[in-house]
């Protein structure tokens, strides 16, 4: 059995980081549907939907032609949206504020585990992407 390449690697983390920013954008995509303690405005969806987009679509020019200051722009990009994405988790599961409602029924699962998975998982990969970049990794 062969050894997955770095590049295979970071395409399979690519497609990975595509499923938390859609999946996120469903979640929270009715503020009257949403599980959280916490609503979170569309305008901060839509935000975080719009840079998760420019983030995938500048990363996937970058893979597609290593080198050049692309791979810098796509990671300052994924950053920004690394931080929007924490900053919604943080309001979601503050569960205090004057925000504050009750929780409300989430068929993905209950509490806030899925989010926290997405979101460290997209905070672990941008790191890695980071380190990727850095490095010059890729072919």
């Amino acid at each position: 059995m062969r050894p997955v390449s770095l590049d295979n690697a970071v395409w399979l983390l690519t497609g990975l980081a595509a499923v938390v920013v859609l999946l996120t954008r469903m979640r929270l995509a009715s503020e009257q549907s949403q599980a959280g303690h916490a609503l979170v405005p569309k305008s901060v969806v839509n935000a975080h939907t719009l840079v998760g987009v420019v983030a995938l679509a500048v990363w996937i020019a970058y893979l597609s032609s290593p080198g050049g200051a692309l791979g810098a722009v796509a990671l300052v990009v994924w950053w920004i949206e690394v931080l929007i994405g924490i900053l919604i988790l943080a309001r979601w599961m503050s569960g205090s504020g004057k925000h504050a409602t009750a929780t409300t029924g989430d068929s993905w699962g209950e509490g806030p585990a899925l989010s926290i998975l997405g979101h460290v998982g997209m905070l672990l990969g941008i790191s890695f992407f980071t380190w990727v970049v850095l490095a010059d990794k890729l072919g």
